[in-house]
Formats: C-alpha cells, structure tokens, sequence
C-alpha cells in the first residue's frame, strides 16, 4: 500500500484555514509566515514559491525576505532578529539549505522560539525530545502523522532512521522514541547499513541520497517512509526495488512532501493565536 500525504495534507491544511478565518475575525489581520531565502537555489525558489501559494489558500499572510548570494552571517542573523521582534510576524522559516559561508546554526538561533514555526532551533529539539511540542520539525511532524493516519503501530517496534540531520534524522528519531519505538540512527559511518536496515519494522531514509536505500534491503512487510527529494522526483528509497517487499510505503513526490508544508501552515496559526492569547 502507498502512504500518499495528499489527502491528509488536504485535511490538515483545511483545519488550519478554519483556524486562521478564527484569528483574522478576531483580529482584522492575516497570520502572518515569513519566508527568509538567501541566494537563488532554483529548487530553494520552487519550494518557497509553493509555501507562499499554500498560504495564501489557508488565509495566512506571507511575507517574503529574500536576501542576496552574498549576505553574511551577520546580516542574516540581524534580518532574522528583526522579524522575531516583529509583533505582526508569527512564524519564521529559514529556507534550507543557505549558502556554504553563513553559519547555518547561528541563523536558526536567531528564530524566537515562540516563532519557530519550523521547529529548527534547539529549543525545539529539546522540547521534541522531552515530549513538550510545542514546534515539531514540520518533516518528522508530517512523518508522524503519515504513520498515525495510516494506522501503523509504533509501540515496540525497531525504527531504524538513516540520517542525522538535526531538522530531519535526529527529530524523527525523537518523536518515535517518544511514542515507544526502539530507534537505530544510522549515518555514513554506520558499518554494515544493509544488514541494520533489515532489522527495522520501520525504516526512515533521511540521507539525502537518490536510491540509497535498495529494495533488498527492506525487511518483508516493513513501513518505509522516504523523507528524501532528489533532482528527477526521485526519493531516498530505490521505490522500484522496494515496493515489492515492503508493507507501506511512501511515494516520492506526494508522500511526506505534502504533510511537511501543511504541519509548517498549521503550526503558524497556531503560533499566531498562541500570541494573541499570550
């Protein structure tokens, strides 16, 4: 079976817009994201033109800061700062990944953590990995709820995540250690990654890899989710090679894509009505 995200997307972004119609008769204004992007990454541009567009049908306000190649990390952190002290901004989002000079770390420490509405800021891991949501990491939010929607038992199970992103691996790994799964991290070091992965009744390809992951490697009725996007819309996952062993899986696009970006819509709305009530 396809864990298609499209439909729950649909539903989760529905909820929001009954949300954001709710703050904006109480207030007059719009939720308000804003959207950082530094240089012209064509696929960066593409996924933040899709954000605005996604906003913009759940009623929620999208300012767009776009700074150039060249900015330094001092004048993203300032930009960032700014928008934080903004009273009519209520989510931030740091389009990944920025330009190999800027200090990637310090920008997202920039984002208030009432405002991190992409859950990218250690105070957003800690608060995953204590079990106080406030903000998700919106890929391991939507992975999450993919899982949920699809009835998949998470409890005692043996969850192997392939990737150590701190927004990606490392999220997901916490979120199901908190719902008692057993978890394996796996990473570029890990020896012998086929035989590990074989073991897992649910696997999480987060490698940034097109086709990493191949189909023999995919114990007989396990889930796969694959968290990757690769030029071609080709995920993590060899699909192919895998859908023949595994119970559920994800496609690539219209899988985890689609949850990611409504969790983003929904955790902006409810940031804004978090800070009209504070």
């Amino acid at each position: 079976m396809l864990m298609s995200g499209t439909e729950l997307a649909r539903a989760i972004v529905q909820r929001a817009a009954e949300k954001a119609a709710d703050y904006t008769r109480r207030t007059g204004a719009k939720p308000c994201l804003a959207t950082v992007i530094v240089g012209e990454d064509p696929a960066s541009v593409t996924y933040v033109r899709m954000k605005q567009n996604r906003c913009h049908k759940a009623g929620i306000e999208s300012r767009h800061v776009a700074l150039p190649e060249r900015t330094t990390t001092e004048e993203l952190v300032a930009q960032i700062r700014e928008l934080s002290d903004d009273p009519a901004v209520h989510g931030i989002l740091l389009q990944h990944p920025v330009p190999h000079h800027i200090d990637e770390r310090a920008a997202f420490e920039a984002i208030a953590p009432h405002k991190d509405v992409d859950g990218v800021t250690m105070h957003s891991f800690a608060g995953m990995s204590f079990g106080h949501n406030d903000f998700l990491s919106c890929t391991p939010g939507g992975i999450m709820r993919l899982l949920d929607a699809h009835d998949v038992e998470i409890a005692g199970k043996h969850a192997v995540v392939i990737g150590r992103s701190p927004i990606l691996g490392k999220p997901a790994a916490m979120l199901l250690l908190a719902r008692d799964a057993t978890v394996t991290i796996c990473h570029s070091k890990t020896v012998g990654l086929a035989d590990v992965v074989r073991t897992a009744d649910i696997v999480v390809a987060a490698v940034g890899k097109p086709r990493f992951v191949q189909g023999d490697w995919i114990k007989p009725g396990a889930v796969v989710v694959d968290a990757g996007y690769n030029e071609g819309n080709v995920g993590d996952v060899d699909f192919d090679a895998a859908v023949d062993h595994a119970g559920l899986i994800t496609p690539v696009p219209g899988g985890v894509g689609p949850t990611t970006i409504a969790v983003l819509l929904e955790q902006t709305v409810d940031a804004s009505l978090r800070q009209l009530d504070a």
